[in-house]
């Protein structure tokens, strides 16, 4: 009796993932073309991710990037078939946003990176950086209700692109990364890089002792 409502939460939970993920990549993939915004890039994506997180953070949680997502399940605030449909759905998103990218602006001139060393210690650290906050300020008991969430994930998003992303890309993402592929802004032979990344930056991301907030001091320590 409780499958059909089990059933209507995860189907909206979904649609908005489906919808948050479809924003971000869209706007990753029109703002970095020649015909975007420039410099300004990492803000239009960082407020783009803010105010998908503050749209649906409600319903779904806002993960809108399957690191995210595994680094929620992990954590225990995920389920499996949840994770997975959030994955799945993510990937779907980021790949339909690209290609609508390429009707708008046609397929792009694949970007300029660094060593596949570099991609991988610099998409490791912001997914990391990423994954740790969205856990600390949804999930610990001293950050929930804050109004500060969707600014707090979208700036650590827009940090990580100001400050690698003309070596890595700056994805952070596997359904921008997807995105990316898509349209031509990145290439494929990459893929293994940002997979890696995604998993072990969600994973050390529920890593408690980074994840927790320490005991209070006791008083004469």
């Amino acid at each position: 009796m409780f499958r059909p409502i089990a059933a209507s939460t995860l189907g909206r939970q979904l649609t908005v993932e489906s919808i948050g993920t479809f924003i971000l990549v869209l706007t990753v993939g029109l703002s970095t073309s020649t015909k975007g915004a420039g410099d300004l890039a990492p803000l239009a994506i960082g407020s783009a991710l803010m105010v998908m997180v503050f749209a649906g953070g409600h319903i779904s949680g806002a993960h809108y990037n399957p690191a995210v997502s595994l680094a929620a399940l992990l954590a225990g605030k995920l389920r499996r078939r949840q994770t997975v449909f959030y994955v799945l759905m993510q990937l779907a998103a980021g790949a339909l946003a690209a290609l609508l990218v390429r009707a708008f602006v046609g397929p792009a001139t694949p970007a300029v990176l660094g060593a596949d060393w570099k991609i991988l210690v610099g998409e490791l650290i912001f997914t990391l950086a990423l994954a740790y906050v969205v856990l600390n300020v949804t999930s610990a008991e001293d950050t929930k209700s804050n109004s500060f969430t969707g600014l707090a994930i979208g700036f650590t998003v827009a940090t990580g692109i100001f400050a690698v992303g003309k070596t890595t890309g700056g994805v952070f993402n596997l359904a921008v990364a997807l995105g990316g592929g898509v349209t031509g802004a990145l290439t494929w032979s990459h893929s293994r890089i940002y997979i890696l990344a995604s998993i072990l930056g969600g994973a050390v991301a529920d890593t408690d002792p980074i994840r927790l907030p320490l005991a209070p001091y006791a008083e004469g320590d």
